[in-house]
Parts: C-alpha cells; sequence; structure tokens
C-alpha cells in the first residue's frame, strides 16, 4: 500500500517547485543581502566615516531585530487570511526606499533609525513566505521545500561577500546599499507577476496538481480536528508552552547565526589582516558550505521523519566549530577552516525547525506562532551582534566568539527535548 502510495505521488506534476519556490528565493536573497550588507560596510569605511564604536557597531547591526518584531504577527495572520502576496510586494518597495536612503546617512543616529526601520518593513517576511509554502508543500515535501526557500542565506551570503568588497574597494561603502535598493525594486517587478498564496487561486497550476494540494493538506489539517483555533488570539499563541520552547530555542540559535554573521568580516579581516577585497572572497566558502549543510540535513530529515535530532546535530556541530575557531586561531588556516564547518552548520537545523509548528499546531495557530517565535526568537539577532561587541570593547574577540558558542549549546540541548510528535512516520 505504501508502494502504491508513493507511485502516485511521483505521478502527480510539480509545477510548484519551479512556479512558487525561485520567486520566493530571490525575494528572500534581497531582503538578506539588505540585512547584512552592514557587516561589510563597517570595516569598509562606514565606521571610520561615521565614527562608530566597536558596541555600536553591535547595536546597529543588531537593532534591526528590534524593528523586526512589529510585522510578525500580522505578517502571519495576513498570510492566512488574506494575501502574503501583497504584503511581500509593499515590503520589497519599503527595503528599496530604506537601503537607498542609508546610502545617504551623515551620522550614527540616521543609520540606527534607518536600520531599525528595515527592521519593521522586512519583519513579516518569514512568517508570510513560510505560510505560502505550507499552502503549497504537504508534510512530506515541506523540510525540503523550506531548506531551498532558507537556501536564500548562503546564496545571499555567497553574492553578496564579493559584490560588497569589489563594490567598496572600486566605489564606497555608499553605493553598496543604493545599488541593493535598485536592485529591490527590480525584484518587485519580479514577484507581482510570478506568485500565487494558493493553489486554488494559480490559474497556471494543472487540475492535477491542483487537486492533488487541495485534497492532501485538508487531509493533514483533519489531525486538528475538534481542537482547531478558528480565531487564534495572540494570548492564545503565548499561553501555549510548547510555542515558549520553540522562540526560546530559537532564541539562542539566532544569536550565534546573526553573531555570526555579522561579524564575519571582520573576524576574518583581523584573522588574515588582509583588504576586503580577499575578506569578501574569503566569506564565499563559509555560505558554499551552508547550501552542502542545509541540503544535506534537510534531505535525511525528511527520508527518516527525524525533525529533532537533525535540529539537534547541526546546532551541536555549530557550537563546537565556533569554539574551535577560537582555539586553533595560532593557526590561521585551521581557524579558517572551522569558520567554513561553521557555515555548513550555519542554517542547517533552520529547514527543518520550521517545519515543527505545522506538525505541532492547527494551520490557524501554525500561522500565528510561526510569527511569535520568529519575532521573539529573532530577538537572538540583536542580542548576538550587540554581545559581540560589547564583549570585543570590554574583553576580546574570542570571548564574543566563545559566547556565541555557548548560546547555541543551550538551544542544541532544547533542541533534544522537543516533543516526539515533532517527527513523522515515513511511508
Amino acid at each position: 500500500m505504501n508502494t502504491n502510495s508513493n507511485t502516485i505521488t511521483d505521478n502527480i506534476p510539480k509545477q510548484r517547485w519551479l512556479r512558487i519556490i525561485p520567486p520566493i528565493l530571490i525575494t528572500c536573497i534581497i531582503s538578506y543581502m539588505d540585512r547584512v550588507n552592514i557587516a561589510f560596510a563597517m570595516p569598509g569605511g562606514m565606521e571610520t566615516d561615521l565614527a562608530i564604536t566597536a558596541s555600536m557597531v553591535g547595536l546597529a547591526g543588531g537593532i534591526f531585530f528590534i524593528g523586526y518584531l512589529f510585522l510578525q504577527v500580522p505578517g502571519g495572520k495576513i498570510a492566512v487570511h488574506g494575501s502574503g502576496k501583497k504584503f511581500i510586494g509593499f515590503s520589497l518597495l519599503s527595503w528599496a526606499i530604506i537601503s537607498t536612503l542609508t546610502g545617504l546617512v551623515t551620522d550614527l543616529y540616521q543609520l540606527l533609525f534607518l536600520r531599525f526601520a528595515l527592521g519593521v518593513a522586512e519583519g513579516g517576511m518569514l512568517p508570510v513566505v513560510l505560510t505560502i509554502i505550507s499552502n503549497w508543500f504537504p508534510d512530506r515535501e515541506r523540510g525540503r521545500a523550506n531548506a531551498v526557500m532558507i537556501m536564500f542565506v548562503p546564496i545571499a551570503g555567497i553574492l553578496t561577500a564579493p559584490l560588497s568588497g569589489w563594490v567598496i574597494s572600486s566605489l564606497d561603502w555608499r553605493w553598496l546599499f543604493i545599488i541593493e535598493g535598485i536592485i529591490s525594486l527590480l525584484v518587485l517587478f519580479l514577484w507581482a507577476f510570478t506568485i500565487s498564496d494558493r493553489p486554488s487561486e494559480a490559474k497556471w497550476i494543472s487540475e492535477k496538481e491542483r487537486n492533488f494540494l487541495l485534497t492532501t493538506l485538508a487531509a493533514e489539517q483533519q489531525a486538528f480536528v475538534g481542537k482547531d483555533v478558528k480565531n487564534a488570539s495572540l494570548g492564545a499563541v503565548l499561553s501555549d508552552k510548547l510555542i515558549w520552547q520553540l522562540i526560546i530555542l530559537n532564541f539562542f540559535y539566532q544569536t550565534g547565526i546573526y553573531g555570526y554573521t555579522l561579524w564575519l568580516p571582520t573576524i576574518l579581516k583581523e584573522l588574515t589582516r588582509t583588504g576586503m577585497g580577499a575578506v569578501g572572497m574569503l566569506s564565499i566558502l563559509p555560505y558554499v558550505g551552508t547550501m552542502i549543510g542545509m541540503f544535506f540535513f534537510s534531505s535525511l530529515s525528511d527520508k527518516t521523519g527525524k525533525r529533532k535530532l537533525f535540529v539537534f546535530i547541526p546546532l551541536a556541530g555549530f557550537a563546537v566549530a565556533l569554539f574551535l575557531s577560537v582555539a586553533l586561531k595560532e593557526n590561521i588556516w585551521l581557524a579558517y577552516t572551522a569558520l567554513v564547518f561553521c557555515g555548513v552548520f550555519l542554517q542547517a537545523a533552520a529547514g527543518i525547525f520550521w517545519t515543527i509548528p505545522a506538525k505541532l499546531f492547527s494551520a490557524e495557530m501554525a500561522g500565528g506562532s510561526r510569527g511569535v517565535i520568529n519575532a521573539l526568537g529573532n530577538l537572538g539577532g540583536f542580542c548576538g551582534p550587540y554581545a559581540v561587541g560589547i564583549l570585543i570593547t570590554h574583553y576580546s574577540q574570542d570571548a564574543g566568539v566563545l559566547a556565541l558558542a555557548l548560546s547555541l549549546a543551550i538551544a542544541a540541548i532544547l533542541a533534544l527535548l522537543l516533543p516526539k510528535k515533532c517527527d513523522y512516520k515515513v511511508n
């Protein structure tokens, strides 16, 4: 019976992989480039031109995530009940304007305001795109679909690193923000003409694929009959203990992710004593490793049905690699190798982690919970860069990196404590 089921599934057209994932991926790439280009701008001249201290560098990198809080839950609800497509369209326009204005700043306070505003503008993106993906991909495909979507992190890193190094070396750090603002406008047109919120609304999908998706996704929701929440309030979402477990896990994970990401160019510049062009090239390999890690672990998770295990392993690996980057720093290339392995584990748990809300909660609760988990968890994106900046100012760069390793170790332990129902039985 399982073989027949798999055969039927294999015969279903898969236009959704070509029509839904690419525009989401490209849009997410642009959002991430806008988010992390400051990591290259700071050692590339911004820090000197605006007279910013190390602790303020961390604040400028992290304040984005304070603004990031505001549209998380509204974004998730809009995607469930309205149009995530329109939400992201307005977001892209906002990113373009804010990025361009960032290239014109003349002091720290203008920079902090615009970084905060960018966080607000990007805040609803992840819960919206995760909800769109859950509308288009059944549970057996969702881990891979999420992983491909979250592939925007390494791809953006691979593109941003050499592009940023080249623009800063050839032009100026200001042009880095202006050029990426222009790119955001171009992507807005791509998004407007390609994406559809749900299979029932898409004109391009075949009848066979539409019926398969509507039937399969409806059947998955039957697991929540009797406990479905028609209008899941913020209070109802926040009262769930499992949601808080996921929030705390995500907080420590994001602390490690963004502490590493936003300080990597500075760490590499300090380690290798080279210019921004070389730092940009050295920054590519960790993100190549990220792509490998994401595909490897998400594929294993989908094949085995084990979600908990393949959230835990990358988190633990990331923590160990960060520790080794400090322990081996006397040998430049061994330390660099450890930083590359950080990249392998960087986002390997993310796609798997985001399959969990759909397994634990109804569609309505999952939509709201994604926003809450992402919003409160991403406060780690503020704490990571800022904490590293503070520790560099008062102690050393090593102390900052070791603090990130500790945060990831805590996240790994929390992953092991997730309930068994996060996993699913493989047919």
